[in-house]
């Protein structure tokens, strides 16, 4: 019985994502894809992202600096709960950097920017994260989703779901510039 439970609730989850990304639609200008080839996390570091002011980034400009990466939506309840301990411990951390990449539009992100405001910045992939997400280790695509890298641009950490403040605090606490 359980198990039929959680399937039926994973498939409804899913399903609602699916939804969601159907809804946004996908400009192309602000949802770039993942290159299809080769290393997710390369990849990924090389993805040139554009900012809320559509600015364009990638995370290789920050080559020898530890990163917080955390892939979020406005839409995602554990995603909205976790920015402001996010932005504590971006704060708590400056030598750290932190970047939220919003799985939405720049207009959904742009509009709870003046409801919620972080201290780091925020990108914007767009429904082209999904396969990102799954190649970089998250099979169920799912958010919130946080990546931290040590400054030798490896993996430290995957955390799938909200973060507990006091456990990112203490991996945190052991990353070197």
């Amino acid at each position: 019985m359980n198990r039929r439970l959680l399937l039926s609730a994973g498939v409804a989850i899913a399903a609602t994502v699916a939804g969601g990304y159907t809804l946004m639609g996908r400009n192309k200008s602000q949802a770039p894809a993942a290159p299809a080839e080769g290393d997710p996390v390369a990849s990924l570091m090389q993805m040139p992202l554009p900012d809320l002011n559509g600015a364009t980034h990638t995370l290789a400009a920050w080559k020898g600096q530890p990163i917080v990466v955390n892939f979020w939506a406005t839409w995602c309840a554990p995603c909205v709960r976790e920015m402001p301990e996010l932005d504590a411990l971006q704060k708590k951390y400056p030598h750290v950097r932190f970047v939220g990449i919003g799985v939405d539009s720049a207009a959904n992100m742009q509009k709870f920017v003046e409801k919620v405001q972080v201290s780091y910045p925020l990108w914007v992939i767009g429904a082209g994260a999904i396969d990102t997400l799954r190649k970089l280790g998250n099979p169920s695509g799912g958010l919130p989703f946080t990546i931290v890298f040590n400054a030798d641009g490896g993996i430290n950490r995957k955390i799938l779901g909200e973060i507990q403040p006091d456990d990112l605090n203490q991996t945190l606490s052991g990353l070197k510039a």
